[in-house]
């Protein structure tokens, strides 16, 4: 009896080793192909020969490649995964998606750059007019027409629209927000907020289209902390370098401060006299 169940324990225990190795196909290990600019198709057939399965996670639009072509991949090309692993691929769109224009005239401005963005939308420009109301959007405008309330009017996803905001005569200059350590598209978001418009932007070398999405704002020009009239222009940098942009967050708050400093001693001075 001793020895059939000492045999019985051998045995079950040789067959759950088994049925894991088969079921974590242990051993099995695929190096992952670089699936850049194929189609859906093409890596699909590739794939399969590597027991790896492709689905497509997102898509962009470069006019620089050809429409339905893969742009990137998760895991990356060269990494070893297990046999039936999901390969997440986003492609390039034949063309860039249309999305409806809503109508912010009348808005805040804040509300308005809130519609604006839920539509996946952004602010061409902002143009300031005298108004008792400063801040509320006072006219809109897509490729060049007035968007009304009955308006159908479609624009490129990722496209920008002229707001004409109201500034009353005694509008105090706002400050420049701190931009360094933000993504481009919380930085646009940031400067619109406050009512400036989005300069110049520089990329550090090896950021392209794909890859701007990680890259973070390094440095930018004027300072954080600086009061400009509302509808100036503000540029920064974009860097993929933390270092880089570490230093420029510690360089930013160092003007914050001392840009708030500076103001404090004029309103102090001011009251004073």
């Amino acid at each position: 009896n001793l020895v059939l169940a000492a045999c019985a324990i051998i045995v079950f225990v040789f067959v759950v080793n088994l049925l894991l190795n088969l079921f974590t196909r242990h051993g099995q290990v695929r190096v992952v192909p670089d699936f850049s600019h194929m189609t859906v198709e093409e890596a699909a057939h590739a794939g399969k020969e590597a027991s790896l399965k492709i689905e497509i996670n997102d898509s962009l639009y470069v006019p620089a490649y050809p429409g339905g072509v893969i742009l990137e991949q998760t895991p990356a090309p060269g990494e070893k995964v297990k046999s039936g692993r999901h390969i997440f691929v986003t492609i390039n769109s034949f063309r860039q998606k249309m999305v409806d224009v809503p109508y912010v005239t009348g808005f805040s401005l804040r509300q308005a750059k809130n519609n604006l963005d839920i539509a996946g939308l952004g602010i061409k420009e902002l143009i300031y007019r005298d108004d008792i109301a400063t801040n509320y959007v006072l006219e809109e405008r897509c490729g060049g027409k007035v968007v009304g309330p009955s308006s159908r009017m479609q624009a490129e996803i990722g496209s920008g629209v002229t707001l004409i905001v109201g500034r009353a005569p005694d509008a105090a200059a706002p400050q420049v927000p701190k931009l360094v350590g933000f993504s481009a598209r919380e930085a646009k978001n940031r400067l619109w907020e406050a009512g400036f418009n989005v300069g110049k932007i520089t990329r550090d070398a090896g950021i392209n289209l794909l890859n701007e999405k990680e890259a973070r704002v390094s440095a930018q020009s004027p300072a954080a902390g600086t009061r400009l009239g509302l509808g100036t222009a503000v540029g920064f940098t974009l860097s993929l370098d933390d270092a880089k942009i570490e230093a420029g967050r510690k360089a930013a708050d160092r003007s914050a401060r001392a840009a708030a400093k500076a103001y404090a001693d004029s309103v102090a001075s001011a009251t004073a006299e």
